[in-house]
């Protein structure tokens, strides 16, 4: 508890509450634009946040993570188009509410639902983030080594369409982090000096995402405006309070422990929470016309799911979201190594930021409950205009990593590999994380080898080590097991699949 008021005594200075403010309202911004979500806002203030202080940088992350969350309700209740993959079931409901006059209300179970949720999950972060890391400094080399191989799998394998498109992500990435000399011998540089370092995060982060998605983006620019459902100060009446608070609880419940997993997401709670509220309800016949527990509940998960984000990615060093992934380079960035060590060296700037989600996830339902309005006003930014924008600082942000124009290059290159991406379907994620764990698992292995003279049973040695393939197994064996003796579709991919092509306008 005294480390945690020593984080708000970090958090609540003028300057990081500043950088707080700044983050909730950059992450709430981007959250309501379609297309735009908090990953790629964090990966292009990431150049400009190097003479920022650590602590600075990360409570603005955060605060963005927090905000984009949120955001993503906003355009999914009033255009019916998720600004965010986690807000897709958030549509189903919410338009139907606010083409029924009750944006307001929608809007606002939203933002209360996320403020309760995103309270709860950090009161669980905080309690648990300190005692995962104190039980993973006993692990040993082999059982990290696992760990990281389980996370690559795991997310590799239940993104997306395809496993194969997964693993095909996940190769480009872990051959983009062979790149460089750090075994003493060049990679892939192709006798070109300026890869002797490797190709920096950054530079690969703001390209992926910034680059690839406003390509992808201006090629399919819808020419007629949007249609925007008007919207005025939001507020709950006394029915909608009843109908809402079990949905919240219930959201939190599915949200925080799928956004700790590997691979866990804020996609699958929100998914869970619908089906719940459905099923619970005692207004089905709602469903489907605007019921306010439809928002509430998947709102929720949404929101406690990114505190669960949280507990891998400060105790263990894993990302399990493409925020998280970016999140983790900006730390490397400043010399930072996520995991069992960072609580006992730099324990100031980790309560500070944990003490700085329960501001963000105030000033969150401070500044976005009046300024609902002006954030409906914000969908009207024409599309070329905002693009344009995105290329040009994303263009300055690589090109200050390094003041090197070989960085240029490197972006335009990698922004085509996005675009392609996009194209054929690639997720996005299992290249980040193959890039950041790449030469993490490479460095744990040759640890694990070294201190067993080349011994490659050693990889098995752990109890921990043999959990973690034994779970791999699991996941890459039974669905495909299951695909092959049952020869159809799995009823709960199904019924999602339903449920998205209902969002579609």
């Amino acid at each position: 508890m005294d480390m945690l008021l020593d984080g708000f005594a970090t958090a609540l200075t003028p300057i990081n509450l500043l950088y707080a403010c700044i983050g909730v309202l950059l992450g709430t911004s981007v959250g309501v634009l379609p297309g735009i979500g908090p990953a790629m806002t964090v990966a292009l203030l990431l150049p400009v946040t190097y003479n920022v202080s650590p602590e600075g940088a990360l409570i603005m992350f955060a605060g963005i993570y927090y905000g984009g969350m949120y955001g993503g309700s906003t355009t999914s209740i009033l255009l019916n188009t998720p600004g965010e993959s986690s807000s897709v079931i958030t549509a189903i409901e919410g338009n139907k509410m606010a083409k029924a006059g009750r944006a307001a209300q929608a809007l606002a179970t939203a933002a209360i639902g996320s403020f309760v949720a995103g309270t709860i999950g950090t009161v669980l972060l905080v309690a648990l983030a300190p005692s995962v890391a104190d039980w993973v400094v006993n692990l040993g080399a082999p059982s990290y080594f696992a760990i990281m191989l389980l996370a690559l799998v795991a997310v590799t394998a239940v993104l997306g369409d395809s496993k194969l498109r997964g693993f095909i992500s996940l190769a480009l990435g872990l051959s983009i982090g062979l790149v460089g000399t750090s075994t003493g011998q060049p990679r892939l540089t192709f006798g070109n000096s300026l890869l002797a370092d490797g190709i920096d995060i950054v530079v690969v982060a703001v390209a992926i995402f910034a680059i690839g998605e406003a390509l992808w983006v201006a090629a399919h620019l819808r020419r007629r405006p949007l249609e925007i459902t008007p919207v005025g100060r939001p507020w709950m009446g006394r029915a909608d309070w009843s109908r809402s608070w079990r949905p919240w609880l219930r959201g939190t419940a599915y949200g925080f422990p799928f956004g700790a997993l590997p691979a866990g997401g804020a996609e699958m709670p929100t998914f869970l929470s619908y089906i719940t509220e459905r099923r619970l309800s005692k207004h089905p016949e709602e469903f489907g016309h605007g019921a306010i527990e439809g928002v509430a509940g998947p709102e929720a998960a949404n929101n406690a799911s990114a505190a669960g984000t949280m507990v891998p990615l400060l105790a263990l060093g894993l990302p399990t979201t493409a925020t998280a992934a970016v999140i983790l380079a900006s730390m490397q960035s400043y010399g930072l190594q996520p995991g069992p060590g960072l609580f006992d060296n730099e324990p100031e700037l980790v309560w500070g930021l944990l003490a700085s989600l329960f501001v963000a996830n105030t000033l969150l339902l401070v500044l976005n409950l009046p300024l609902a309005p002006v954030w409906a006003k914000l969908l009207r930014t024409p599309r070329p205009y905002l693009y344009a924008g995105i290329l040009f600082f994303a263009s300055l942000g690589a090109y200050s990593v390094n003041f090197q124009w070989f960085d240029l290059l490197v972006l335009l290159a990698f922004g085509l590999l996005g675009l392609a991406m996009r194209r054929f379907a690639l997720p996005v994620l299992p290249l980040i994380i193959g890039v950041i764990l790449g030469p993490q698992l490479e460095y744990q292995l040759g640890q694990a080898l070294q201190l067993s003279e080349g011994d490659w049973t050693t990889l098995l040695s752990e109890p921990v080590a043999v959990v973690a393939y034994v779970v791999i197994a699991l996941i890459v064996l039974v669905p495909l097991v299951a695909r092959l003796r049952g020869g159809g579709t799995d009823p709960l991919e199904k019924e999602l699949d339903d449920l998205e092509k209902e969002v579609r306008p």
